[in-house]
């Protein structure tokens, strides 16, 4: 288990209050955390993780909206008003999960913003040449890889909203059209839904499997 869940619900709610707000809280945050034997790169890496699994989160989610999309553009029978309720409740969660996502990859970002900081200072700090051009190597090497894994998963956030916003015209029309009549019209549609749906998916597989190889390769 993550030494970061293993803190009571009492600490882990005061450490994540000290660490909202200003660079002068996050230090408070991260001196509490240095003090548990835990240091930004430590910290970082959980919050890959945390991003990584919010995005497998929300990989899932869309995968059963697209389900119930199929069942609604596939209607032969029974409750329209039953079946628009349901794609609207996988629109709400879909969205929601969107939104997680998003303030994982901020998390993340925060972190690696402050490791990297430290990081360039204490290079500064290093009297020996050789050491100082070790330490630097080793630096550029893991911003570079992270910036390839973070690009990837903003890229896959990024491209929820225009799906989410095909999602939402789409229900929203079933809601005023609640016939057949109306399901047939917007089979087309549904498809094309459909299809870029099945792109995100990929997309966000591809940006998890990058934050899987930075974590792996993070030491």
């Amino acid at each position: 288990m993550s030494p970061f869940r293993c803190l009571s619900g009492v600490s882990w709610i005061a450490l994540t209050v000290v660490a909202l707000g200003v660079s002068g809280c996050r230090s408070s945050y991260y001196a509490a955390w240095e003090k548990l034997g835990y240091h930004k790169r430590d910290i970082l890496k959980e919050r890959v993780v945390e991003a990584r699994n919010e995005q497998a989160a929300a990989s899932d989610q869309f995968k059963d909206a697209l389900t119930k999309l199929r069942e609604v553009y596939s209607f032969e029978g029974g409750s329209l008003d039953r079946s628009y309720r349901q794609l609207q409740a996988e629109f709400d969660k879909a969205q929601a999960r969107a939104e997680a996502v998003r303030r994982r990859i901020r998390s993340m970002e925060t972190v690696a913003g402050d490791l990297f900081k430290e990081w360039e200072r204490e290079i500064g700090e290093i009297g020996n040449p050789s050491m100082a051009a070790s330490s630097r190597s080793q630096l550029e090497q893991t911003r570079a890889r992270y910036s390839e894994m973070s690009a990837a998963l903003v890229r896959a956030e990024a491209s929820m909203a225009p799906v989410l916003a095909q999602f939402r015209d789409y229900t929203l029309f079933l809601k005023h059209n609640l016939n057949a009549q109306a399901i047939a019209s917007l089979k087309g549609e549904a498809l094309s839904i459909e299809t870029e749906i099945a792109a995100l998916i990929a997309e966000m597989n591809a940006s998890i499997e990058r934050a899987d190889a930075f974590v792996r390769e993070f030491q």
